[in-house]
C-alpha cells in the first residue's frame, strides 16, 4: 500500500529532496524496466509504479512553482 503525501504540508527542502528522489526512481524505471531495485518499506517511494512516480513528480514541480509565485 502506498503512502499518501500531503505535499502542502512539506518545507521547501523536504519537497526539492522528493523531486530528486522522484528524478532518481524515473531514472530507474528507464534503465531497468520493472526490475528497479525495490525500495525499503519505509521509504516513501515505496510501492510506487513508474507512472505513479511521474504523476507524483507533476505534482510536487506544480506546487515548487506554485509557492515560488506566493
Amino acid at each position: 500500500m502506498s503512502k499518501v503525501v500531503d505535499l502542502t504540508e512539506l518545507s521547501p527542502k523536504k519537497l526539492r529532496t522528493l523531486r530528486n528522489n522522484l528524478n532518481n526512481r524515473l531514472e530507474s524505471f528507464s534503465t531497468s524496466g520493472e526490475g528497479a531495485k525495490e525500495l525499503q518499506k519505509s521509504h516513501v517511494l515505496f510501492g510506487k509504479t513508474e507512472g505513479e512516480c511521474a504523476q507524483m513528480l507533476i505534482d510536487v514541480l506544480r506546487e515548487i512553482k506554485r509557492r515560488s509565485r506566493a
